[in-house]
């Protein structure tokens, strides 16, 4: 009882959410542990949770940022439905796709392919942060399988902070925008009491090359370009609880852009392609999935993750967007024999994370053996399947 009035007391931004995940600024292992009778005692938990409110390091700038600040898939859904529909033989992908960005037919040669990226910062350094937002936003238009061409900058800061903040944010934005050979043009600020920043991006594709999301054949393989755990890295670096060392090799991920995976894929013979963001590896793979033509199944032992992820994992640290996850996705995902931990790296939520590529069993070894030679680490998670009773089989 007395844990539960300290957190009630000191957690800012609690929402309501199922189960025990309710204070998404708290360790879930404190939650698992008080509603499950686990392995602490409570006066282990208050200790872990004296700790939490000492904590004088945690940034201002990143109290609950990247794409773990998204909107649940669940409420998501259920407020486009509302939106009435677009008539238009010109737009070939809409919102009602689900899809990573929107395509607009303008000839038979070109279309444009928009979208639009923001969120507040998950790192304290603001270069940085300009970079992997940047990168995230710029990521849309390679999942649609077009090239980046124009870039509007989306600015939400406050009046009273340093606005050398605000220069080496769009810094780190604007080169990333320049390396993926696009233009960068303006943009639109607002005064607000945390800091924002994003990307809307357009890019173009020829229209019979409009990759999207959800158009798998029977027999590909599924590809991931960057490994897991980012979520779990960064959320648990905020309380001291993640090394420097994997700390930043999660921001050098994220920092990545999906530019140079993408032009190797579109060389192969792939049917589609998403990234992998604040839903999670298993929220993104479930958008690919056509409930009524086939499912995935996935090897979870060939799943890259960042190495300590795994400690965290099985230590509960975990992300309450990645329990929003787990929540949304308890009917279509079916796992069989396979670890906890394992599970909740499936369901961490990425931020800049890499892609997903459906691509055709005799092409999967040239493809993997040439993305590989990127700096980051390619894997086979899966495979295209006739339709099961499950969206996805993970083992």
């Amino acid at each position: 009882m007395l844990v539960c009035l300290l957190v009630f007391k000191t957690c800012v931004g609690g929402q309501k959410l199922p189960g025990w995940v309710r204070f998404p600024h708290i360790p879930a292992k404190i939650f698992v542990s008080i509603f499950y009778k686990n392995q602490i005692s409570t006066r282990s938990h208050i200790r872990k949770l004296i700790k939490l409110m000492d904590i004088k390091t945690i940034s201002k700038f990143a109290a609950c940022g990247g794409c773990t600040a998204k909107l649940p898939p669940g409420m998501l859904k259920e407020s486009l439905s509302k939106i009435p529909k677009f008539s238009d033989p010109n737009l070939l992908v809409g919102f009602d796709n689900s899809d990573d960005g929107a395509v607009y037919k303008l000839s038979d040669d070109i279309a444009i392919i928009k979208t639009l990226d923001f969120f507040p910062p998950m790192v304290d350094d603001p270069y940085l942060f300009g970079q992997i937002a940047a990168a995230n936003a710029l990521s849309d238009i390679y999942a649609m399988g077009g090239d980046v061409k124009v870039a509007l900058n989306i600015v939400a800061f406050p009046e009273n902070e340093d606005p050398s903040i605000l220069a080496a944010i769009l810094q780190g934005g604007a080169e990333k925008v320049q390396e993926a050979g696009g233009v960068l043009c303006g943009g639109h600020s607002i005064s607000d009491t945390t800091i924002k920043y994003g990307l809307s991006v357009t890019g173009t594709v020829h229209p019979s090359k409009v990759m999207q999301n959800n158009c798998c054949r029977v027999g590909d393989r599924i590809i991931l370009t960057k490994p897991l755990g980012v979520g779990l890295i960064t959320s648990a670096y905020r309380i001291g609880a993640a090394s420097n060392e994997s700390f930043n090799e999660a921001i050098s991920f994220m920092q990545k852009l999906n530019k140079y995976a993408f032009e190797i894929a579109r060389n192969y013979n792939i049917s589609s392609i998403t990234d992998v963001t604040g839903f999670g590896f298993l929220g993104h793979l479930n958008e690919m999935v056509d409930a009524n033509n086939y499912s995935i199944q996935v090897s979870s032992y060939n799943v890259n993750y960042i190495p300590e992820a795994e400690r965290l994992a099985r230590e509960f640290l975990l992300t309450s967007a990645g329990q929003k996850n787990r929540n949304f996705l308890v009917d279509k995902v079916k796992f069989e024999g396979v670890e906890d931990y394992i599970q909740e790296i499936l369901f961490d939520p990425q931020t800049s994370g890499g892609l997903l590529i459906s691509v055709s069993e005799e092409d999967v070894i040239p493809l993997i053996t040439e993305l590989n030679k990127l700096d980051q680490a390619s894997c086979i998670v899966g495979e295209v399947v006739p339709r099961l009773a499950n969206n996805i089989i993970v083992w």
